[in-house]
């Protein structure tokens, strides 16, 4: 085997293995990076955004309290947590005002809108 048909044979495995771990962002409205859940301050995915490829017990001041519209562009896979639960208090404790299944975006959301201080991947809702 050549040396240019090995690295296209490593190439290919290895863009099939990573493929099956990463589903490619969602072709929705929300600019989130992928791996990510993102919240924004206002409706429709506008005003300051924040994100996180991990749990998160104590949103920053900038969103707690002042979330209003959500996208799950996490990673899913064997094994991976890929739902996101929003709590309304910090650690997650609290009522949980949302659940995101994995690539789910949520554009408003009156019962979660300004209630999200903390979050967690979890593998169901």
């Amino acid at each position: 085997m050549t040396l240019s048909r090995l690295l296209t044979s490593a190439a290919a495995a290895f863009l099939a293995l990573t493929g099956s771990l990463a589903a490619a962002a969602p072709a929705g409205a929300a600019e989130c990076p992928s791996g990510n859940f993102c919240a924004w301050e206002n409706a429709d995915y506008q005003g300051q955004r924040s994100n996180w490829s991990g749990d998160d017990g104590w949103w920053e001041s900038s969103i707690a309290d002042d979330d209003s519209s959500w996208a799950n562009h996490g990673l899913e896979g064997p094994g991976i947590p890929a739902f996101v639960q929003v709590f309304e208090d910090f650690g997650q404790r609290g009522d949980m005002t949302l659940c995101l299944a994995p690539g789910q975006e949520v554009d408003y959301n009156g019962a979660a809108n300004d209630r999200g201080d903390s979050h967690q991947w979890a593998h169901s809702c």
